[in-house]
């Protein structure tokens, strides 16, 4: 059985990070799904998102809460969430790890989380037979980076050498549930990475430049079994042989749409200065960056999320009529991207400080707001919808039966 991905996708994202980050000494655990009224909403939230003509939702329900103890699983949440996807005629893209483990999980350093998670992604794939398409772990690299480098996520490490490991384990997690969707069922990875644009204005920092755009790209030569670019080429040597063993084994290079979130924040000066770009400057450095990624790896693309973060709700049109363009342009180079997905249906919360600082604040980011009252970019966003994404591919009736 099999579904490929069709050639060009509008698709809208639903927003249920929940890592766990320090308050005053003490953990704290985010979960946007309720902070959004999701968990009480998901019928009219889905509909919402079906409504503006889309039929791909990025989605994924907390494994923290399908997992409440070591091998106990819970999947009421899950039923209900597949049950009005289908409802809503939404074929999802499903997500099984967005940012943040289980309880009885020690953290991402800990390899045995890796064998746990392999563990409920076999009890899934058994449980409900029909999704196709899946990322396994959301943002492999930016939960790396949060969680080991800034110190900001879960185990709240910042080295070198904990990034490099707490990589390692996240993209082998990712290969090992891309292996068994596969060999169940010949699914694909839509994948989702943070995508990080570097510049240096100056001209004057090119040694720095390349390193930061090494590391970044370490997360794509590990799932695609590339050796790493020069400037990051011992940056993995702390990491178990056996482990990078495994990985090599694992790493794929077909079946894969490359996912790249791109937001106004991924432009980011080697620096640390902050200029004045505007929505079409930011939008031009991302897409030859797009480009350069595309000649190294040479696999199609979707832009996996996007929104106006960091900037007004006045430049949400812009920011979308901007990116679009710019994809036209790479799309009329030869550059297989197939589709774009506004993350997210609805307005975030703290992600203004990275989740770091949880008050409650609200981002706005959503099509709709946090009344579930549509913006004006969500008229646009279904006019594209609408009349630019492919109809090949689509399935016929029921989509999410689960035994």
């Amino acid at each position: 059985m099999s579904m490929e991905w069709p050639e060009f996708v509008y698709s809208v994202g639903e927003e249920g990070s929940d890592p766990i980050v320090d308050v005053q000494g003490l953990p704290f655990r985010h979960d946007q799904y309720a902070q959004s009224g999701h968990y009480h909403n998901m019928t009219q939230d889905l509909r919402a998102i079906a409504g503006l003509g889309v039929k791909v939702v990025r989605y994924g329900m907390p494994w923290r809460i399908a997992e409440p103890h070591d091998g106990e699983y819970d999947w009421s949440l899950w039923d209900r969430a597949l049950e009005a996807c289908e409802d809503a005629g939404l074929l999802p893209v499903i997500d099984l790890l967005h940012f943040g483990l289980p309880d009885h999980c020690a953290g991402f350093i800990d390899p045995s989380w890796v064998e746990g998670f392999c563990r409920y992604v076999d009890v899934f794939l058994a449980r409900y037979r029909e999704p196709m398409w899946f990322t396994p772990v959301n943002e492999p690299g930016i939960t790396a980076t949060m969680t080991a480098r800034w110190g900001l996520w879960n185990d709240r490490l910042s080295s070198a050498t904990d990034h490099a490991r707490i990589l390692a384990n996240i993209v082998r997690a990712n290969l090992e549930a891309i292996a068994r969707v596969r060999a169940d069922r010949g699914g694909q990875w839509i994948s989702s990475e943070g995508f990080d644009v570097h510049v240096d204005p100056s001209g004057t920092m090119h040694r720095r430049l390349e390193r930061r755009q090494a590391i970044s790209w370490l997360v794509w030569d590990l799932h695609f079994g590339l050796d790493p670019l020069p400037a990051a080429a011992q940056y993995l040597d702390v990491v178990d042989d056996g482990l990078r063993d495994r990985i090599s084994e694992l790493a794929v290079s077909d079946h894969v749409i490359a996912g790249h979130d791109f937001y106004p924040t991924s432009v980011q000066c080697v620096d640390g200065s902050r200029p004045a770009w505007t929505i079409e400057e930011r939008v031009q450095l991302g897409i030859s960056e797009l480009r350069r990624w595309h000649d190294r790896y040479q696999q199609p693309l979707w832009i996996s999320e996007t929104s106006n973060l960091s900037l007004p709700v006045s430049e949400q049109i812009p920011c979308q009529t901007t990116l679009t363009a710019g994809l036209d342009m790479l799309r009329a180079q030869g550059v297989p991207v197939r589709g774009l997905c506004w993350y997210s249906r609805g307005d975030q919360y703290d992600w203004q400080t990275g989740l770091a600082n949880p008050t409650g604040a609200v981002t706005e980011v959503g099509l709709f707001d946090t009344t579930r009252t549509p913006r004006p970019v969500a008229a646009d966003f279904a006019r594209l919808a609408r009349t630019r994404s492919s109809a090949d591919g689509w399935p016929e009736g029921d989509h999410h039966a689960h035994q």
